[in-house]
């Protein structure tokens, strides 16, 4: 079987515990408590390779998602404190409405610290991230951003369909439910909205 090739919006507390599963259950042949399903259509953990990754944080931006996931106001369990360099680089995303104003009572640790936007327009933002998703072959791309980013959700959606990519939401936004026939007639599968909603599949 061939790698699964994904990509991640959000390096947050989510993306961390999915990485550091994938580390944790990277023996195929260890009998290791935890998981639901141990494989799924001949697919193993392993078989999960982070190619691309977006953030805003200045803390993320720039490092390996291996160092990235461990950054601040990252907060979840460690289970797997060591993981090794993935060679996958977090890329600076695209602001929106992915980080709410009042995020800026709470301290630094507790709250995005982020980087002024790199692009001065949708589409040249778009652009960017297509490329990046297109060099690095992403073929599944996760979407992890903060709960209330629907414009941000959705500019990442169009994003997945110019790159040709899988689309799996991850946040309570409507993105599967009204942009599913868009992913079905690309031959693209959508997954979410918030994981378990809805699915529209080629």
């Amino acid at each position: 079987m061939s790698e699964i090739r994904v990509g991640i919006i959000g390096v947050g507390n989510c993306c961390s515990s999915l990485v550091q599963g994938v580390v944790y259950y990277k023996d195929r042949d260890a009998d290791i408590p935890g998981l639901i399903t141990k494989v799924i259509g001949g697919y193993y953990p392993k078989d999960i390779k982070f190619v691309s990754a977006f953030d805003i944080d200045k803390r993320k931006v720039g490092k390996d998602i291996s160092e990235a996931i461990f950054a601040k106001p990252n907060c979840t369990t460690i289970f797997q404190p060591k993981v090794d360099k993935l060679g996958c680089k977090v890329d600076m995303g695209y602001l929106l409405d992915g980080v709410a104003k009042h995020v800026t009572n709470y301290p630094i640790d507790w709250r995005f610290d982020p980087l002024a936007d790199i692009y001065k327009s949708d589409e040249e933002a778009k652009k960017g991230i297509v490329k990046i998703l297109k060099d690095t072959k992403t073929e599944v791309v996760v979407n992890y951003l903060p709960v209330g980013s629907e414009n941000a959700a959705r500019f990442y959606a169009e994003c997945c369909l110019e790159a040709r990519c899988a689309f799996v939401n991850a946040m309570p936004v409507f993105v599967s439910k009204f942009w599913g026939d868009r992913f079905k007639e690309a031959g693209l599968p959508i997954l979410g909205d918030d994981i378990k909603v809805r699915s529209a599949l080629p």
